[in-house]
């Protein structure tokens, strides 16, 4: 199992979302959590390597966990995804580290996106947060 913390950042019903280098698909920004980190200090951390802006650890509340397959591993590997949202942050959302795209996506984007991701998306399009 794979263990993973995601923000949720939505704007005009639009998901934030990124693309590392040499990758095909679209991921949620976030990542793996560190030894004994909490999934606070695992997403505080990533999206400030990823995305260069700092979250307000305040306005974190947890979204939902969602499980699929991992995008790229053997059958038989899944991911589990703990989506936070986050309504503050500081500074100016940005690629950085292995991150070369920063995307705003909508429902249609859905088949460019990782399994688990998918999930997300349907997730937040029923509760009517993603546009079509």
């Amino acid at each position: 199992m794979i263990d993973k913390i995601a923000w949720l950042h939505l704007h005009a019903g639009q998901l934030l979302s990124t693309r590392s280098r040499g990758k095909d698909r679209y991921y949620l920004p976030g990542g793996k959590r560190e030894h004994g980190e909490t999934d606070a200090q695992t997403l505080l951390r990533e999206i400030q390597e990823e995305l260069t802006v700092r979250l307000d650890p305040t306005s974190l509340t947890h979204a939902g966990t969602f499980e699929a397959p991992a995008h790229g591993h053997p059958a038989g590997v899944l991911v589990r995804m703990s989506c936070y949202w986050a309504q503050r942050y500081l500074g100016t959302i940005q690629p950085a580290a292995e991150i070369e795209e920063v995307v705003w996506l909508t429902y249609r984007h859905r088949p460019q996106v990782s399994a688990v991701d998918q999930l997300i998306f349907d997730w937040l399009h029923q509760q009517h947060l993603l546009a079509e």
